[in-house]
């Protein structure tokens, strides 16, 4: 065992903490602390000889790491200002020449990702449900192994991971079942209608029951709850762009793959001139956005590259 394999591990274990903790940063912090323990464990022999698969050894004290920071981020999550959402993960987007199929590597990619939908609706659970539903059910750790990570038993783990499954979900959690073409398909439609201030077509292309977060952390002005339903979120979005034109900002836009689903890359001017950058994340199911996710915290953006300058709205043009 050397430093050459735990490598070989870490954007494994960097998947496994993102999907946990929802935070870039947090994740690198957590594997950089599994990286400590694991060569503290290299130098003492007992602790050397516990380690009779890597990957799993690391998988589990990554998932205890990640536990500690879950249940300290429950206290920090109650004193955030305005609604939370995960750091983008922002990736290049380009259609294939059919418009629509990715190639294999694009394919690749997007089979780890779970998209921010998923992302928000862990926040629901508790720290050892969301540890045993991504373990379980993202990267299909046996239950047994679970187990040690939680300090308890495969049953209760098993149980956790029932829990949280039936919370992500339940009828009020934003639904992400399109692939990337119907995904396409569906954005192309939003952008129209906003670009055309057609509020009637933007609340054709939403679901009823859509719902839309916005998260500033404090920098910028946003709803401090969720805006729900078709109407209130068209009419929120059209003002939204409509601002963005009063104030002389012209809108800058790009498709990009967020966290591995179709989103949108924006960049604008506030009324005092202020650059705002965002990264809009749309869930989708059955031809319509159940989800518009707008990340605004310019904390969270910070490994998100800036739009080139040929970039303009709507995107693609």
């Amino acid at each position: 065992m050397s430093a050459t394999e735990f490598e070989a591990e870490r954007g494994r274990l960097t998947s496994v903490a993102y999907r946990m903790l929802g935070s870039r940063s947090e994740a690198e912090d957590a594997v950089q602390e599994t990286w400590l323990r694991y060569s503290s464990a290299l130098g003492d022999p007992a602790a050397r000889a516990e380690i009779r698969h890597l990957g799993a050894w690391l998988t589990t004290t990554c998932a205890r790491i990640c536990l500690d920071v879950l249940r300290s981020a429950r206290v920090r999550r109650e004193t955030y200002p305005g609604q939370w959402l995960p750091e983008p993960l922002v990736a290049p987007f380009a259609p294939a020449a059919d418009g629509f199929a990715p190639d294999p590597a694009e394919r690749a990619v997007r089979r780890d990702q779970v998209g921010t939908a998923l992302l928000v609706v862990l926040e629901r659970l508790t720290p050892e449900q969301r540890v045993a539903f991504v373990l379980h059910d993202v990267f299909a750790v046996p239950f047994a192994r679970i187990a040690e990570a939680l300090e308890t038993t495969p049953e209760a783990a098993r149980q956790l991971a029932s829990r949280a499954r039936r919370a992500v979900t339940a009828a009020d959690a934003p639904r992400h079942t399109a692939d990337l073409a119907e995904q396409q398909r569906v954005m192309a439609a939003f952008v129209a209608a906003t670009e055309s201030g057609d509020l009637a077509a933007l609340v054709q292309v939403l679901a009823p029951d859509v719902v839309l977060i916005g998260d500033s952390g404090g920098h910028f002005p946003a709803a401090r709850r969720p805006v729900t339903g078709a109407e209130a979120v068209g009419r929120f979005t059209l003002g939204l762009f409509g601002q963005a034109g009063r104030y002389g900002g012209r809108v800058k836009a790009r498709a990009v793959l967020v966290d591995g689903t179709l989103g949108l890359q924006l960049e604008t001017l506030d009324r005092a001139g202020q650059l705002i950058r965002v990264v809009t994340t749309f869930a989708v199911a059955d031809g319509r956005i159940t989800g518009i996710f707008n990340q605004l915290n310019p904390e969270k953006l910070t490994a998100v590259p800036a739009l080139p300058q040929e970039a303009g709205w709507p995107p693609g043009r």
